[in-house]
C-alpha cells in the first residue's frame, strides 16, 4: 500500500494523472482515500460530465477529509496542467475569476486530487455565460420533514412542470433534499430564469400548501422550501454524481421518476454507485434532447401577480424587490442557540438547550429550529436559532450565552 507521501498516476482519457496521497482518508467511517474519489469519477465519468461537463465549476474543497476545514474555490489554481480548460466568469459582485471546465474524464481525476469531493457546475455553458441551459429547482426540507414529504412536493413538481411543457429530470440532492434539473433553451438571461423558477415555486405552494411553501426567510418556512433562488447568477449545486460530504460518502443520484417514489437516499454512495451505473445507466442520458420553453412560466408570474421576492442576501437590493425586512426584525420570538465552523458542533448546542429546557422543547414544530448555513467567500459556518412562536410564554427560555460560540470571522 502507497504512503501518504507517495503518488499514483492514472491514465485516463489519454492522459497521465498524478494523485498525490493517493491513501489519504477523505471519509473516516467507510475509510474511502483520495485514490477511492478519483476511481470513482473515472466509473461515473459519462454522467458527471453530462452534469457538469462543459460548464464553469465552483471547487469546494476537502484537504484534510470531511471532518476538517472545507473551502470554497472561485479561482483555478495557477499551477494546472496546461490542458486544464478554463473560462473567465463576472460575477454580481463585480469581481472576476477563471473558473475550471471540465470536458472529460481526465479533468475530474485532478480535481479529486485536489480533494474536490463535488462538482458545482453553474447553470451555463462555457460558450455562453450570460444564457442559462437549466432551470434548476431545490427541494430543500426544514428540519424534521420525513423523506416521504419531499417525495411528495416532488411529484407536485412534476406536475407542474408538465402542465408548462417543460421535462424534469430528478436526483437526490445526496444530503436531505432532491433536485430536479429542467433544460432550457437559451434564450433568456439569469433574472428571466430566476423569476420563472419563482413562478413554478409559488405554484407548487399553491397546489400543496400544507406540504410546500416558497418562503424566502426561513422564519416563515414550513415543510418543504422550493429555493427558487438557486438559479440567481453565481449560485451552484453540486450536480449530478457529486460524492458529498456525509459520514457515508453519500451521492447525488439521478433517478427515473418512477424510482422518486420508492428511492432511498441513503443506497446511493460512492461505493454503490459505480456498479449501478454500470448495470443500468445513466437515467439522465436523455436530458439534452428535451430543451424546453420559459414563455410559459414568465407568462404565469405576471398572472400570479405577487411581483419580485427576496434575493439572497449578499446580492444588491434590486429594483423590482420588496423591502428586505426578515420577521426576525419584526418582534417574532426568536432566540440564537450557538454558531460553529461544524455544523455537528452546533446542532450539539442545540440539543443541549433541549435537555436544559424540555418543556419549551416538546411544544418546538420542525419549522421552528432555524439551521442557518452562513457561507463567506470562501467557507462556510452553521448557525442555530429558535422560533418560540409555539411554546406558551411563561415557558418560554430567555436568549442564552451561545453554545457553542466560536468566533467566526465573516468574509463575506
Amino acid at each position: 500500500m502507497a504512503s501518504k507521501r507517495e503518488a499514483e498516476t492514472l491514465e485516463v482519457a489519454g492522459r497521465e494523472v498524478a494523485i498525490s496521497s493517493p491513501q489519504k482518508v477523505l471519509f473516516p467511517q467507510p475509510g474511502y482515500t483520495k485514490l477511492d474519489l478519483a476511481r470513482y469519477y473515472v466509473a461515473v465519468s459519462d454522467g458527471a460530465l453530462r452534469g457538469a461537463g462543459g460548464r464553469p465549476n465552483m471547487l469546494v474543497r476537502y484537504p484534510d477529509g470531511i471532518e476538517g476545514e472545507h473551502f470554497y474555490q472561485k479561482r483555478a489554481p495557477k499551477s494546472r496542467p496546461r490542458w486544464i480548460e478554463v473560462v473567465e466568469l463576472h460575477f454580481p459582485s463585480g469581481r472576476a475569476a477563471e473558473e475550471v471546465v471540465p470536458r472529460d474524464a481526465a479533468t475530474l481525476v485532478w480535481l479529486a486530487n485536489l480533494a474536490c469531493l463535488e462538482l458545482h457546475p453553474h447553470p451555463v455553458r462555457a460558450e455562453d455565460l450570460e444564457h442559462p441551459d437549466e432551470l434548476r429547482v431545490d427541494l430543500d426540507p426544514v428540519p424534521g420533514v420525513a423523506w416521504k414529504q419531499i417525495q411528495q412536493v416532488a411529484a407536485v413538481t412534476r406536475g407542474v412542470l408538465q402542465d408548462f411543457k417543460l421535462v424534469g429530470w430528478p436526483k437526490t440532492s445526496g444530503s436531505r433534499g432532491m433536485h430536479i434539473c429542467v433544460r432550457l433553451e437559451q434564450r433568456w438571461g439569469f433574472d428571466e430564469v430566476r423569476r420563472a423558477a419563482l413562478a413554478l415555486a409559488r405554484e407548487v405552494e399553491r397546489r400543496a400548501p400544507t406540504l410546500a411553501t416558497s418562503k424566502w426567510w426561513k422564519e416563515e418556512r414550513h415543510g418543504v422550501f422550493v429555493d427558487y433562488n438557486q438559479n440567481a447568477k453565481d449560485r451552484t449545486v453540486a450536480s449530478a454524481y457529486s460524492v458529498r460530504p456525509t459520514p457515508d460518502a453519500r451521492v447525488s443520484a439521478p433517478l427515473t421518476w418512477d424510482e422518486v417514489e420508492v428511492c432511498n437516499p441513503a443506497d446511493f454512495t460512492l461505493a454503490s454507485m459505480p456498479a449501478r451505473f454500470e448495470k443500468r445507466g445513466d437515467p439522465h442520458a436523455g436530458i439534452d434532447e428535451h430543451a424546453g420553453s420559459l414563455d410559459g412560466l414568465l407568462e404565469l408570474f405576471e398572472r400570479q401577480g405577487l411581483g419580485d421576492a427576496p434575493w439572497p442576501p449578499h446580492y444588491r437590493r434590486q429594483a423590482s424587490e420588496p423591502r428586505r425586512a426578515p420577521p426576525s426584525k419584526r418582534r417574532l420570538p426568536l432566540i440564537e442557540i450557538g454558531r460553529a465552523r461544524r455544523k455537528e458542533d452546533a446542532l450539539g448546542g442545540l440539543a443541549r438547550w433541549k435537555a436544559r429546557h424540555p418543556e419549551a422543547a416538546a411544544h418546538l414544530q420542525p419549522e421552528d429550529v432555524l439551521v442557518d448555513a452562513m457561507r463567506g467567500r470562501y467557507s462556510t459556518w452553521t448557525r442555530i436559532r429558535i422560533n418560540l412562536q409555539h411554546v406558551p410564554e411563561a415557558l418560554r427560555p430567555g436568549q442564552e450565552p451561545l453554545d457553542p460560540d466560536e468566533k467566526i470571522r465573516s468574509s463575506s
